[in-house]
């Protein structure tokens, strides 16, 4: 039997139990990168969020068909190729590597389906004939449109009148459109850009179209469940709703619309131009991986989360804790709904985290059962995944200091308590505690942990 999952659903902005189209498989689709620049914090809050919504499903269902597309054209692709002096497929191919490379970081599982974009080309062309002779797009000098104000439930998903978002946001000014508001379906390249033939010329589709395509290709006109950041909401997805409806002649598109809010950095959004960008690379030889993925749990995906030191250091501490009483787990653990309980409910990661410290208390004076039971829980989102010995090694690379100078430290600390030198011995511990270690004496020995 399955378990009840609620999810928030934007579309009509209430909390709902989910049901399936098909309870046989469930299918999800999820904005991926445009692989012009190496994915930054920011972007690993969807990769982990909608990650863990994949597990969630795959305890209760069959089946689950997870696709999350690859943006390898776009305006931005072309703007860095040029910026940095290489040829697209040299930086998407890069780029896409790099992304690839952060999942695996992030421990996030792979998805059923990665299309790229470059490789759907012929879809988005039927497509965009399909809307011209329904009578939703028009060509005009070789670009063609779609026309807003021809699909009613335009505005929907982000719960605006259609003048209001005309109004509010910035909408590509040109002379080709019969109406401001009209989105780009394909449009004419310049020489040295990418470029496919078309019966509207030699051209490269709009950003929009591409996910219309790839969705229905793997997952069909209508699906359970379609997410991303919430800056996608409007107008990408919004876009994405009315192309794909007037299409495929349907009613729904997706079923349920999950958006996680920003990560912001003293509060302010991340952004090039406030120059606070983080990319997700740059942690990979500093940080282990999982205490990454603990910090991005750490709040509600639909509440924006602040990045900052304290936030790496409590979620360090807390994984470093949690190995204390890591168990390597032989038989497969069946987690309770019980403990599962917050997952259901709209993906409430602090309260499982809440779950995850309490049963850490347990097994931390219980027996391997009760070990076994916690390991087991935190690895259903991705943590523990490492064993004790692994972990302890991937700290001491990314320390500041080996195993060998820690136990020169403590021999010269030990001859310093034999001579009665308790003040160089005090000195000794702080400096081995300055670069993270912690020593303990128990009797006449000294052990040691990274803290």
């Amino acid at each position: 039997m399955n378990n009840d999952i609620f999810l928030t659903n934007n579309l009509t902005n209430k909390k709902e139990k989910f049901v399936p189209l098909d309870q046989k498989n469930i299918r999800m689709y999820v904005c991926g990168p445009t692989v012009y620049d190496d994915p930054h914090i920011g972007n690993a809050r969807p990769i982990v969020v909608f990650d863990i919504l994949y597990k969630i499903f795959k305890k209760n269902y069959p089946k689950v068909t997870y696709v999350r597309n690859i943006t390898d054209v776009d305006d931005k692709i072309i703007k860095s190729s040029k910026e940095n002096n290489i040829s697209i497929s040299e930086l998407t191919n890069k780029v896409t590597e790099s992304f690839s490379e952060d999942c695996n970081y992030l421990n996030c599982e792979t998805p059923t389906h990665q299309p790229k974009a470059t490789e759907n080309i012929d879809l988005m062309i039927k497509m965009v004939s399909e809307l011209i002779k329904k009578g939703f797009a028009y060509e005009n000098n070789k670009h063609v449109y779609f026309e807003v104000k021809k699909f009613k439930d335009y505005g929907q998903l982000s719960n605006k009148k259609l003048e209001d978002l005309v109004a509010g946001s910035r909408i590509e000014v040109s002379d080709n459109k019969k109406n401001s508001e009209d989105f780009v379906l394909w449009k004419p390249s310049e020489n040295d850009e990418p470029s496919w033939e078309s019966p509207w010329g030699k051209g490269r589709p709009g950003w929009h179209l591409e996910c219309s395509a790839m969705s229905k290709k793997f997952l069909g006109d209508e699906f359970d469940v379609h997410g991303g950041g919430i800056d996608l909401l409007f107008p990408h997805h919004e876009n994405e709703i009315a192309q794909s409806r007037c299409a495929n002649d349907t009613k729904v598109f997706a079923n349920f619309w999950l958006h996680n809010a920003f990560i912001t950095m003293s509060n302010e959004k991340m952004a090039k131009s406030q120059g606070n960008i983080l990319k997700i690379k740059d942690f990979r030889s500093k940080i282990n991986g999982q205490i990454l993925r603990l910090a991005l749990m750490s709040a509600h995906y639909k509440q924006p989360l602040d990045w900052n030191d304290k936030l790496l250091k409590d979620s360090q501490d807390t994984i470093n804790k949690w190995y204390n009483v890591y168990i390597d787990i032989k038989d497969e653990i069946d987690i309770s709904n019980e403990i599962l309980q917050p997952l259901y409910d709209d993906l409430n990661t602090p309260g499982y985290i809440a779950n995850l410290h309490q049963l850490y208390e347990k097994a931390n004076k219980g027996n391997d059962q009760d070990k076994a039971i916690f390991v087991s829980a935190c690895q259903f989102v991705g943590l523990l995944y490492e064993k004790k010995e692994d972990w302890l090694n991937s700290k001491m690379s990314k320390a500041s200091i080996s195993e060998k100078e820690i136990l020169l430290k403590i021999d010269d600390r030990n001859k310093a308590r034999d001579n009665k030198n308790y003040k160089e011995a005090d000195k000794i511990r702080n400096e081995l505690l300055d670069k993270g270690v912690l020593i303990e004496d128990k009797g006449d020995k000294t052990t040691w942990k990274f803290k």
